[in-house]
């Protein structure tokens, strides 16, 4: 059964074993028997890289329930593997993401940086559901200058769905850090597929004779979605939503 619970829990990790590199994670501490059961009762598990590295450095037991594979084995060809054919492209570019935030957070060599998003991924029976990563970047001189990423992945199908669209947040704002809730998971985009894929054949320089012919409809209709676009983002103008969308990741 599902527990809220507050999310310093990692914080209190990061601090017990980051000194180490994350090394020797005890299964007696009583942080990790709190962090494994309280993903036990969530249907989450959370993983810990070294991003100078490309390396995890601890994977919690959840991982094995969720999505079948062992902890000690964990590479990041699994999270593709398991993910739905038609979120492969966002995932793709949010993988792109972690290298230029990782960027971002070591030329400043302080402070932290979130990105949250959802996915679908299937359970070991093959079954989607879907999927939230709330991926924590924070830079650390200790045991040596690096990026260090915690993923908090959870099984969020108990929540209720955005009509359109999915979630997504990139930026410093760790109240987005939290137990997953309703109001989290309306945070991001609202366009539908069709939506999103006009934008990035706009961003591509197509017109929208162009994108009719592409798509097999009317300019009519791709008109339609333009103006729908604007409307749902309140921008004047798609440049500066294609900005925007740029600067998330998201195209």
């Amino acid at each position: 059964m599902a527990v809220k619970y507050s999310y310093s829990i990692f914080f209190d990790f990061i601090e017990s074993y980051l000194p180490s590199g994350f090394l020797n994670i005890g299964t007696e501490d009583p942080i990790i028997q709190k962090l494994n059961q309280l993903m036990d009762e969530n249907d989450q598990f959370i993983t810990v890289a070294d991003l100078a590295k490309i390396k995890f450095l601890y994977v919690s037991e959840g991982i094995r329930p969720m999505i079948g594979v062992e902890p000690s084995q964990l590479n990041p060809s699994h999270f593709v593997e398991v993910t739905h054919p038609d979120d492969l492209s966002r995932f793709g570019l949010l993988r792109a993401q972690t290298f230029v935030v990782e960027k971002e957070v070591l030329e400043t060599k302080k402070g932290s940086m979130l990105v949250s998003f959802t996915i679908r991924a299937h359970n070991t029976e093959g079954i989607y559901f879907n999927c939230l990563c709330q991926a924590y970047f924070f830079f650390s001189q200790i045991p040596h200058d690096a990026v260090y990423l915690l993923q908090v992945i959870s099984n969020v199908d108990r929540f209720e769905k955005k009509k359109h669209g999915f979630h997504h947040y990139k930026g410093k704002d760790l109240s987005y850090f939290r137990y997953p809730d309703n109001e989290l998971l309306k945070i991001g985009p609202a366009f539908s597929t069709r939506e999103l894929e006009i934008i990035k054949l706009i961003e591509s320089g197509m017109n929208s004779k162009q994108i009719a012919d592409k798509l097999f409809i009317s300019v009519h209709t791709v008109n339609t979605h333009r103006r729908n676009i604007l409307q749902q983002c309140g921008k004047d103008n798609i440049s500066n939503l294609i900005y925007e969308l740029n600067e998330q990741g998201l195209l």
